[in-house]
């Protein structure tokens, strides 16, 4: 009886880490890297800028967006803040997402807020 659960006990273990040897030998995909040229070929980018009435708004504009999961980035130029969203591809992306953040600030009733399309600088 004791061989017997001895020997159980081997091919039980000898069975624990079957497997693992083939993930480990799997190839990786390969990670295709973008190059600022081929996005600068693609042609110009836009931007949509959140501006408050004053400049204490801007953790409270971000916030807001993010509470509404709108994704924005808050950007340093000049010593002051600016609350970006995008680089959208088209003009039209980037009109399109301006009109549904305005459709929310609306029923949020939130007023003195503009949105502005802007084009994307080519380096920031």
């Amino acid at each position: 009886m004791c061989k017997m659960v001895l020997v159980i006990a081997v091919l039980a273990l000898a069975g624990c880490g079957e497997g693992k040897g083939v993930d480990a030998q799997r190839p990786k995909p390969a990670i295709v890297s973008t190059s600022a040229s081929a996005a600068a070929t693609t042609g110009p980018q836009w931007d949509l800028e959140v501006r408050g009435e004053t400049t204490q708004a801007v953790s409270d504009l971000s916030g807001w967006l993010i509470e509404h999961s709108f994704i924005s980035n808050v950007v340093m130029e000049n010593g002051k803040s600016r609350i970006l969203m995008g680089p959208f591809n088209t003009k039209a992306e980037a009109e399109a997402k301006q009109a549904e953040v305005d459709a929310a600030l609306v029923r949020a009733k939130k007023q003195n807020i503009q949105l502005l399309v802007l084009e994307h600088p080519a380096a920031r």
